[in-house]
């Protein structure tokens, strides 16, 4: 029989052989995120298309080309969300929680929705892990949320990852920048692209981040943000450059970067790999002090980062990175009849009782298709439960991958004692 459809493209199947590698980022990412105070937040897969409009801004590419936005039964417009800030940031106001102690430190694990072409490292629904800071408008905030995110990246043991700064300016001096570069880009009117053309009028500084060729061709000459901060931008650029000079970590000045979404303000940032082609940023992030207002909040400063999963996992894969070990089956019960069956279910109900990952038929199988099942689902170990064992309350534990075998007594204190003798057999 022909299946009736396939995944649709641009997505993946996260299958059950592979998702330890996932576990691994995660787990990481979390102990990292909480070592640093932050707490886990959830908010709904999709949003009132509004929240994208204001949040991440009429001129970006996410918004103009990129958003799956439909009407729902009541004609509202409803996006699938396309970047966590925005959500997490809108949970954050309509529940107060920037009545409790700030800053409010946050992190999430969401998948994220985009209509592009899909490539290798660019998929349409990806997932990201991201962390938010909000109610602090110091430099240290800055450098502490860069070093988080460093530390995530040192934990995962990745390798040959660069770190890219600038700072965007504020309102105030992006609106002399702004002036410079529709001035420079204005000589090369005929030669922009259509949606460059549109930038050019209503957000010059989206041209820096075009990706075809043509308009790419023109950054290079173009005037630099740098030169245009004013003095307390200036000022929290150097220190935020100060605090990650005594944090001890590495980074380079790109005055290039301007991140795609509107509302970064001052720092803004990329961790970039060369290992996985031309998709290469695995991280960026920066401040943006003004979203909280725009969304409908009192004016409140904050700053975040988003790190995608798939292509964390990829950099690992390509550089040969340990994953924790994906898990087995700690035990496998096999019986003879439905008396031992029935006593093998007993003894697994109490092994899982005790955390152990234990098994025993429940197909009906032979004993020579149960030992079969066992060697398929890499059990550790393997017990027989047959009309002796039952009599005797005893059993032999065997080790499966190299035949060695244990007597244990199945008593009521059999799981709890089970933990000390698999160590020992260990060792």
């Amino acid at each position: 029989m022909e299946l009736v459809t396939k995944r649709p493209r641009g997505t993946e199947d996260k299958l059950p052989k592979e998702i330890y590698k996932w576990h691994t980022v995660e787990k990481i990412a979390e102990n990292v995120a909480e070592s640093y105070g932050c707490k886990e937040i959830r908010t709904p897969t999709f949003e009132h298309t509004e929240l994208f409009l204001r949040g991440v801004g009429g001129t970006t590419d996410v918004v103009q080309k990129e958003m799956y936005t439909f009407n729902d039964k009541k004609g509202r417009s409803i996006t699938l969300k396309p970047e966590g800030t925005s959500g997490a940031v809108r949970a954050t106001i309509e529940n107060g929680l920037l009545n409790d102690a700030l800053p409010f430190k946050t992190y999430y694990f969401t998948r994220c929705f985009r209509y592009e072409a899909p490539q290798s490292g660019r998929l349409r629904e990806f997932n990201q892990v991201g962390i938010e800071y909000l109610g602090t408008a110091s430099a240290a905030a800055d450098a502490e949320i860069i070093a988080l995110a460093n530390d995530i990246i040192t934990n995962l043991g990745l390798k040959n990852i660069r770190l890219e700064l600038n700072s965007i300016g504020c309102p105030k001096c992006r609106e002399q920048y702004h002036k410079a570069l529709k001035e420079y880009y204005t000589r090369y009117k005929d030669e922009l692209c259509g949606t460059c053309l549109e930038r050019l009028e209503r957000n010059p500084m989206r041209l820096l981040d075009c990706k075809s060729e043509i308009c790419s061709s023109y950054k290079d000459g173009a005037p630099m943000i740098l030169d245009y901060l004013c003095d307390d931008c200036k000022a929290h650029f150097d220190s935020v450059k100060k605090r990650l000079d005594a944090l001890g970590v590495k980074y380079t000045v790109n005055p290039r970067i301007v991140r795609g979404l509107d509302y970064y303000t001052n720092t803004v940032f990329e961790f970039i790999s060369n290992d996985i082609g031309s998709q290469g940023t695995i991280c960026g992030g920066g401040r943006y002090n003004g979203l909280v207002e725009e969304i409908g909040g009192a004016a409140t400063p904050g700053l975040g980062f988003a790190m995608g999963l798939e292509r964390i996992i990829m950099v690992m894969e390509n550089q040969q990175l340990d994953f924790e070990p994906e898990k087995k089956c700690d035990l496998y019960i096999a019986s003879f009849d439905e008396e031992t069956n029935i006593y093998a279910m007993e003894l697994v109900k109490q092994l899982r009782e005790y955390g152990f990952w234990a098994e025993c038929d429940i197909s009906g199988r032979s004993f020579k298709a149960q030992m079969k099942y066992a060697n398929k689902i890499n059990a550790v170990y393997c017990m027989v439960i047959g009309e002796d064992e039952l009599k005797t309350k005893s059993a032999k534990l065997k080790r499966m991958s190299d035949g060695t075998e244990t007597p244990v007594t199945l008593d009521d204190k059999f799981a709890q004692k089970l933990n000390t003798l698999v160590m020992d057999i260990c060792l």
